[in-house]
């Protein structure tokens, strides 16, 4: 089960079994013991209907925008969160895949996705902004040694994220190049 007091997480869930999305919810409150070490547990195993394979989805709670300067499109994470979910998709095989999703609580006037996309849960205005975890690797840039966060610079995160309604609506091809995806001429881009 998640943890009930993450609003990011609760909202998330509403959403899925609000679109009727399969899904299963880890339960996070301890980490799975793995060789020496440990894994942090992800936060959701959804499986959009029709699809081949399974999103490992791991949920990064932001205000849009953030802080005294409000700043938009904060896309941090550790690389504890990284290296966790990379390991949980080498352990699942190929049926699953690693993927970020930024549920932004939208507090201010500018939202990171059309106004149909929005979801409204318990008082508060959600968008849910979808990325892979291979393309997140993959851009990421260190921002704190101390503290061992990494970010994607917001040009290429806005370029390569996208609504989590397209995410989980465009079927992803089984087998083979996983950038390969069914085509949609609907697929709207984020803000």
């Amino acid at each position: 089960m998640t943890i009930r007091t993450n609003h990011y997480e609760v909202a998330l869930e509403a959403f899925l079994r609000d679109e009727r999305i399969p899904y299963i919810a880890v339960d996070e409150r301890r980490r799975s013991l793995y060789g020496a070490g440990s894994l942090k547990n992800l936060d959701f195993i959804a499986t959009p209907s029709g699809s081949d394979m399974s999103w490992l989805i791991d949920v990064k709670g932001r205000r849009f925008p953030s802080g005294r300067k409000n700043r938009y499109w904060k896309n941090w994470t550790t690389t504890d969160d990284l290296q966790s979910l990379s390991q949980w998709q080498r352990l699942l095989g190929p049926q699953f895949r690693g993927m970020l999703v930024f549920v932004y609580e939208v507090v201010g006037e500018m939202a990171p996705v059309p106004q149909h996309l929005l979801y409204a849960h318990q008082d508060r205005l959600y968008a849910f902004i979808s990325i892979r975890l291979d393309l997140y690797v993959a851009w990421a840039r260190k921002i704190s040694p101390r503290w061992k966060t990494m970010s994607m610079p917001t040009k290429a995160f806005r370029q390569l994220a996208e609504p989590l309604q397209v995410t989980l609506r465009t079927p992803v091809v089984s087998g083979g190049d996983f950038d390969l995806r069914r085509s949609t001429s609907t697929a709207p881009a984020i803000a």
